[in-house]
């Protein structure tokens, strides 16, 4: 285990909710939201379910996709 993985779990966490409340208030499926964001879409699944860590690139695609700002994908409060 990652001697960060302790601090890095709750962000993860916290952005992977988030990434999932704003598909479903979009009205977007997994699939339609990984092809507006260019990534596939059992990348989709792992980000929502908290398996991966994205790069920024993936967050800012995603960002865009949701037609958000990247800082609307983070709980302010970790």
């Amino acid at each position: 285990m990652h001697r960060h993985s302790v601090k890095v779990r709750p962000v993860i966490a916290a952005f992977s909710r988030r990434v999932s409340t704003l598909r479903r208030a979009a009205g977007l499926t997994q699939e339609q939201l990984a092809e507006r964001a260019f990534v596939l879409p059992n990348f989709i699944g792992q980000i929502e379910r908290g398996q991966t860590n994205p790069s920024l690139v993936s967050i800012a695609l995603i960002a865009a996709a949701l037609k958000c700002d990247v800082r609307d994908l983070f709980d302010r409060q970790i």
